[in-house]
């Protein structure tokens, strides 16, 4: 039997609606840690009547992986690309967010959020330059970099404190030396070049991108939502665009839960076919249960 791509679509419809209270919760959930990521990915939405679609973005957050809060993924599909997205996701949030120098996220650094910027972001800029070039100068920032990166994996499983520890004795001094390093240089090379542009952006985020080293439990980067946001970005080529507003939330809706149960260890299409048969009967009081996070030991 073959089943037409409008009963399809409303099935999928269906199910998001069905999600939306664990997706509420999940958010709820996310915005008690003290420590977020965050980035956006544009995607494509129909415009009725145009015959065309027009871009809309999938806002992307994630718990801290260097803390003690659970796994959490959440999707926010919203039209456009403004900061009020995100202001009005975090409203009232307060704590340390992880994000690109977009300047959406700005007005929240005027308030009580502390920014924290992406070192990856920075270091591409040398990767590329040096993959275009051979630049020498791109190398040596790349090298400083990755010793920043060896420690972090050296750190990895350790607890808060010992990071922390290890962070001041060993990364802060090379952070130090790497923005010593990048004002000395930046006087040798002249404006408007790959080169310089590099540098400057290191040297504008710089605060931002240091400020890791300062505990045990700032991340260094923003690669655990750029790995959450990897399979949209991928699933985009196969589906292409959503049919309007609402389908694209209940989309954000449902891959949320997903990608949280990925996070979790959890096979995310067994917990949708056990939450999906226990939701009908099941008690708000007890939604916790339903979400796809680790059980406590």
């Amino acid at each position: 039997m073959t089943l037409s791509r409008s009963t399809l679509a409303d099935w999928v419809g269906r199910i998001g609606v069905a999600l939306e209270p664990l997706w509420l919760r999940l958010a709820e959930l996310l915005r008690q840690g003290p420590v977020l990521h965050a980035d956006e990915t544009p995607v494509q939405q129909l415009d009725p009547g145009k015959g065309k679609t027009k871009r809309a973005y999938l806002w992307a957050y994630r718990s801290n992986v260097l803390g003690s809060e659970p796994s959490i993924v959440v999707f926010d599909y919203q039209p456009g690309r403004g900061g009020k997205y995100v202001v009005e996701f975090l409203a009232g949030w307060q704590g340390a967010l992880m994000v690109d120098e977009f300047a959406g996220y700005q007005v929240l650094f005027r308030g009580e959020v502390i920014e924290l910027a992406c070192m990856t972001h920075a270091r591409r800029k040398f990767f590329d330059l040096h993959q275009a070039n051979g630049s020498p100068v791109a190398a040596e920032a790349l090298r400083r970099i990755g010793e920043l990166y060896a420690i972090e994996a050296t750190a990895k499983g350790e607890t808060v404190e010992e990071r922390a520890r290890r962070r001041k004795e060993t990364s802060q001094p090379l952070l130090e030396a790497l923005h010593l390093w990048l004002l000395n240089t930046r006087r040798t090379v002249a404006d408007g070049g790959a080169l310089a542009r590099a540098i400057d952006y290191s040297l504008r985020r710089w605060p931002a991108l240091a400020r890791y080293a300062t505990n045990g439990f700032h991340p260094i980067d923003n690669n655990p939502v750029e790995n959450a946001i990897r399979p949209i970005a991928i699933g985009k080529k196969d589906w292409l665009f959503a049919g309007s507003e609402a389908a694209g939330r209940r989309a954000a809706m449902i891959q949320s839960l997903l990608e949280t149960a990925r996070a979790n260890g959890i096979e995310p299409m067994a917990w949708l076919i056990d939450t999906l048969e226990k939701l009908p009967s099941w008690p708000n009081s007890r939604i916790d249960e339903l979400l796809p996070l680790k059980k406590p030991a």
